[in-house]
Protein backbone atom coordinates (compact mmCIF):
# COMPACT_ATOMS: atom_id res chain seq x y z
CA UNK A 1 0.00 0.00 0.00
CA UNK A 2 1.03 3.51 -1.02
CA UNK A 3 1.14 5.83 1.74
CA UNK A 4 2.85 8.90 0.16
CA UNK A 5 4.23 9.58 -3.16
CA UNK A 6 6.82 12.29 -3.92
CA UNK A 7 6.79 13.79 -7.05
CA UNK A 8 9.89 15.32 -8.22
CA UNK A 9 10.10 18.77 -11.32
CA UNK A 10 11.33 20.91 -12.19
CA UNK A 11 10.13 24.22 -11.74
CA UNK A 12 11.88 26.07 -14.85
CA UNK A 13 9.96 23.53 -16.68
CA UNK A 14 6.50 24.32 -15.70
CA UNK A 15 4.60 23.08 -18.74
CA UNK A 16 6.71 19.96 -19.38
CA UNK A 17 7.11 18.63 -16.01
CA UNK A 18 2.64 19.71 -15.27
CA UNK A 19 2.15 15.75 -16.73
CA UNK A 20 4.59 14.55 -14.05
CA UNK A 21 2.54 16.60 -11.20
CA UNK A 22 -0.73 15.31 -13.01
CA UNK A 23 0.40 11.19 -13.03
CA UNK A 24 1.36 11.98 -9.83
CA UNK A 25 -1.62 13.09 -8.73
CA UNK A 26 -3.64 10.14 -10.07
CA UNK A 27 -1.35 7.74 -8.79
CA UNK A 28 -1.84 9.07 -5.37
CA UNK A 29 -5.68 9.53 -5.93
CA UNK A 30 -5.63 5.85 -6.73
CA UNK A 31 -3.97 5.03 -3.53
CA UNK A 32 -5.61 7.43 -1.58
CA UNK A 33 -2.03 8.53 -0.51
CA UNK A 34 -0.36 11.94 0.94
CA UNK A 35 1.52 13.44 -2.36
CA UNK A 36 4.64 15.50 -2.27
CA UNK A 37 6.25 17.62 -4.41
CA UNK A 38 9.75 18.81 -4.64
CA UNK A 39 11.99 20.93 -6.59
CA UNK A 40 15.38 21.21 -5.95
CA UNK A 41 17.43 24.62 -6.28
CA UNK A 42 21.22 24.67 -7.13
CA UNK A 43 23.44 25.12 -4.26
CA UNK A 44 26.38 27.00 -5.45
CA UNK A 45 27.96 27.12 -1.78
CA UNK A 46 30.74 24.54 -2.93
CA UNK A 47 31.56 25.88 -5.70
CA UNK A 48 34.07 28.43 -7.07
CA UNK A 49 30.40 30.20 -8.63
CA UNK A 50 29.14 29.74 -4.86
CA UNK A 51 32.36 33.06 -3.95
CA UNK A 52 29.38 35.28 -5.85
CA UNK A 53 26.31 34.50 -4.09
CA UNK A 54 25.54 35.91 -0.89
CA UNK A 55 23.13 34.28 1.33
CA UNK A 56 20.41 36.56 0.85
CA UNK A 57 20.31 35.33 -2.60
CA UNK A 58 20.41 31.71 -1.57
CA UNK A 59 17.18 32.51 0.32
CA UNK A 60 15.49 34.63 -2.40
CA UNK A 61 15.73 32.03 -4.91
CA UNK A 62 14.15 29.33 -2.66
CA UNK A 63 11.54 31.66 -1.68
CA UNK A 64 11.39 32.03 -5.31
CA UNK A 65 11.53 28.43 -6.24
CA UNK A 66 8.91 27.87 -3.30
CA UNK A 67 6.12 30.39 -5.21
CA UNK A 68 6.73 28.89 -8.72
CA UNK A 69 6.23 25.74 -7.12
CA UNK A 70 2.91 25.96 -5.53
CA UNK A 71 1.74 28.19 -9.18
CA UNK A 72 2.95 24.72 -11.05
CA UNK A 73 1.32 22.82 -8.85
CA UNK A 74 -2.14 24.73 -8.57
CA UNK A 75 -1.94 24.69 -12.63
CA UNK A 76 -1.82 21.27 -13.06
CA UNK A 77 -4.21 19.89 -10.77
CA UNK A 78 -6.35 22.81 -9.59
CA UNK A 79 -6.45 25.02 -6.46
CA UNK A 80 -8.44 22.88 -4.18
CA UNK A 81 -6.33 19.76 -4.48
CA UNK A 82 -3.00 22.27 -4.00
CA UNK A 83 -4.04 23.16 -0.97
CA UNK A 84 -3.58 19.29 0.25
CA UNK A 85 -0.06 19.14 -1.39
CA UNK A 86 3.08 19.36 0.55
CA UNK A 87 5.37 21.59 -0.99
CA UNK A 88 9.07 20.69 -0.96
CA UNK A 89 12.04 23.08 -1.80
CA UNK A 90 15.76 22.17 -1.01
CA UNK A 91 19.11 23.17 -2.32
CA UNK A 92 21.58 21.24 -3.22
CA UNK A 93 21.89 18.58 -6.12
CA UNK A 94 18.69 16.85 -7.42
CA UNK A 95 19.07 13.58 -7.06
CA UNK A 96 20.29 13.52 -3.89
CA UNK A 97 17.77 15.63 -2.27
CA UNK A 98 15.17 13.94 -3.71
CA UNK A 99 16.54 10.84 -2.11
CA UNK A 100 16.54 12.47 1.23
CA UNK A 101 13.09 13.72 1.01
CA UNK A 102 11.96 10.65 0.07
CA UNK A 103 13.66 9.16 3.32
CA UNK A 104 12.63 11.40 5.47
CA UNK A 105 9.00 11.65 4.48
CA UNK A 106 9.16 7.82 4.03
CA UNK A 107 7.44 8.00 0.36
CA UNK A 108 6.84 4.99 -1.05
CA UNK A 109 6.52 6.05 -4.74
CA UNK A 110 8.72 8.87 -6.63
CA UNK A 111 7.59 10.05 -9.14
CA UNK A 112 9.52 11.69 -11.88
CA UNK A 113 10.57 12.82 -15.56
CA UNK A 114 12.69 12.30 -18.07
CA UNK A 115 13.33 14.21 -20.89
CA UNK A 116 13.58 13.36 -24.20
CA UNK A 117 17.12 11.47 -24.06
CA UNK A 118 20.51 12.78 -25.99
CA UNK A 119 22.95 10.21 -27.02
CA UNK A 120 25.51 10.10 -23.83
CA UNK A 121 22.73 9.63 -21.74
CA UNK A 122 20.46 7.62 -23.90
CA UNK A 123 17.94 5.92 -21.51
CA UNK A 124 16.79 8.63 -18.69
CA UNK A 125 18.39 11.64 -17.92
CA UNK A 126 21.29 12.12 -15.23
CA UNK A 127 18.92 12.97 -12.21
CA UNK A 128 16.36 10.53 -13.21
CA UNK A 129 18.79 7.81 -13.60
CA UNK A 130 20.41 7.95 -10.07
CA UNK A 131 16.50 8.48 -8.62
CA UNK A 132 15.88 4.71 -10.27
CA UNK A 133 19.37 3.44 -9.35
CA UNK A 134 19.83 4.62 -5.74
CA UNK A 135 15.81 5.00 -4.31
CA UNK A 136 15.15 2.42 -1.75
CA UNK A 137 11.29 3.10 -2.98
CA UNK A 138 9.56 2.31 -6.22
CA UNK A 139 10.09 5.12 -8.91
CA UNK A 140 7.87 5.78 -12.00
CA UNK A 141 9.64 7.37 -14.71
CA UNK A 142 7.39 9.82 -16.76
CA UNK A 143 8.26 10.37 -20.22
Amino acid sequence: MIKTVLCAVDTNRPNEDAIVVKTAKKLADIEGAQLDVITVVPDFGASVVGAYFQDHHVKSAQDGAAAALNDMTEQAIGKDANQAVRHIVSIGTVYEEVLKAAKLSTADLIVIGAHKPDFKDYLLGPNAARVVRHSDCSVYVVR
